[in-house]
């Protein structure tokens, strides 16, 4: 089993948790503009308006979740936990990690947990 470069993985966690910050404060935008629209003319403009504001709010809980991963694995390597399943304690296989470099689990416990 190939071992793992915490570097490595640190490095693009801490580039995944840049990212999705940005998106994130891009989304709190958009839904601020839709939000403090206030020239609703028609049914059609507000159905528009709500549509894309529970989108948005959908993609901002979606990349907050996926940021508290990226926190969670971060620490993880802080403590010296990166890379062991929380289900199994076996350690998660290097091309695992780099697929998914936030994720909890091994392979069969993530499709146990996605059940």
């Amino acid at each position: 089993m190939e071992t793992i470069d915490y570097r490595e993985f640190e490095t693009r966690l801490k580039a995944m948790g840049g990212q999705l910050r940005a998106n994130i404060g891009k989304l709190e935008e958009e839904l601020a503009a839709i939000v403090a629209e206030d020239e609703i003319d028609d049914m059609e403009d507000l159905a528009a308006l709500e549509s894309d504001s529970t989108h948005h709010n959908l993609l901002l809980a979606q990349q907050r979740r996926e940021l508290a991963e990226v926190e969670h694995a971060l620490g993880k390597i802080a403590d010296g936990t990166y890379g062991i399943c929380e289900k199994s304690a076996h350690p998660i296989p290097v091309e695992r990690l780099r697929a998914e470099p936030h994720t909890r689990y091994c392979i069969e416990h993530a499709r146990a947990a996605e059940s």
